[in-house]
């Protein structure tokens, strides 16, 4: 079991995550010494059913009430039936659902007890990732970008790369992996691109009772509105110096913008949205990287995925074109980033997060057996 903080010490680490999509559960492990990613391990993934979903939707938006504690069992439950199916391991990183982020206001919400899934599983638990980076003037998101550090280091590109979560936010980690630390200058630059693909599954559920445009296909058979998506574009978010990051539902007006339209104009558009955001975003890299690597559910939209590639001057690939897993990716990053607060080290800095130094967040809850 878990030694706190061994330098050098290689931990079986298991991670899950529950996204913005609300979509289900994804677990994965890794064997890592919170620098290096030494080895990846068995995966697993637990759909939220449809009522689950309609309660965890029930809790967005939401800092404490009837709403968020129905949700949080919801997200306990789902993640001890899938974490329990798994061998035992040195440490779980847990990262929770997050019904609520404002970081200049408010603050950030991820639902789920950590040092209660401890005693279900009788494994050491790290959560509550965001609340110290929050708390030191951080915008407490995105925080898989150390992660990402760690495989352009395992990859070994030659230039600059960008990873590109597609969630139901999108988010963009630009790397130069010729330094040494993620927290050195000029190593990392991070931040939420815009919607992904929420609104678009938001549309779908609204309008087909589908959880998701499935392979595009509704998108592709749509016409854009260009003043949608001019619109979208005006808004000040994509003005702003990242890092930068935000809630899920920031972009509510966006379904409103497309009622008017047909189902599928209506789907074109809000894919052009989310294409459009990542080409905004992309002009904020302090170098063109030498390849855009996609993780997150919106790598499977071909539709999506062309609008991207169309955009931009470098290739756009899926990530398991470098031999990654572009479902785990997240999970993977949590697994990380606990093995990382297991040893004291940094799991954000100001290029990530806006956070004034490097902080290690989490917090560590044993088994009372342990």
């Amino acid at each position: 079991m878990l030694k706190a903080g061994g330098a050098g010490q290689v931990l079986r680490v298991l991670g899950a995550m529950s996204g913005t999509s609300l979509d289900g559960v994804d677990a994965a492990v890794i064997e890592t010494d919170g620098v290096a990613v030494l080895g990846f391990g068995p995966t697993g993934y637990r759909p939220y059913s449809t009522d689950e979903q309609s309660v965890l939707r029930a809790a967005l938006g939401k800092w404490e009430g009837a709403e968020v504690a129905a949700a949080a069992e919801v997200v306990e439950t789902a993640h001890a039936e899938l974490l329990s199916t798994f061998d035992p391991v040195d440490l779980v990183g847990f990262h929770g659902q997050t019904v609520a982020h404002d970081p200049q206001g408010w603050g950030t919400l991820q639902i789920g007890d950590g040092a209660l899934l401890a005693e279900v599983l009788g494994w050491p638990v790290v959560w509550d990732f965001r609340t110290a980076d929050v708390r030191l003037g951080g915008e407490g998101a995105p925080l898989a970008p150390f992660y990402h550090f760690a495989l352009a280091q395992h990859l070994k590109p030659s230039a600059p790369v960008a990873f590109l979560n597609l969630g139901g936010v999108g988010n963009l980690t630009w790397i130069d992996p010729g330094k040494a630390r993620p927290e050195e200058e000029g190593a990392i630059l991070a931040f939420d691109t815009g919607p992904a693909n929420a609104p678009l599954n938001d549309l779908m559920m609204l309008r087909r009772g589908h959880s998701r445009d499935e392979d595009g296909a509704l998108a592709a058979q749509g016409e854009v509105s260009e003043v949608v998506v001019s619109d979208f574009l005006n808004h000040p978010y994509f003005w702003r110096i990242p890092p930068k990051s935000l809630d899920r539902d920031a972009w509510s007006g966006l379904l409103p913008a497309v009622a008017g339209l047909p189902d599928a104009d209506a789907a074109a558009t809000l894919t052009a949205c989310a294409a459009s955001a990542v080409m905004q975003a992309m002009t904020h890299c302090p170098a063109p990287p030498l390849q855009v690597l996609v993780g997150g559910g919106g790598r499977h939209n071909p539709t999506l995925m062309a609008m991207i590639g169309a955009a931009l001057d470098c290739p756009v690939l899926p990530v398991e074109m470098v031999g990654l897993d572009g479902d785990m990716l997240e999970a993977q990053a949590f697994a990380y980033l606990a093995a990382r607060v297991a040893r004291g080290l940094p799991t954000s800095c100001p290029a990530t997060t806006g956070v004034r130094a490097a902080v290690g967040g989490g917090t560590l809850s044993r088994p009372q057996s342990d």
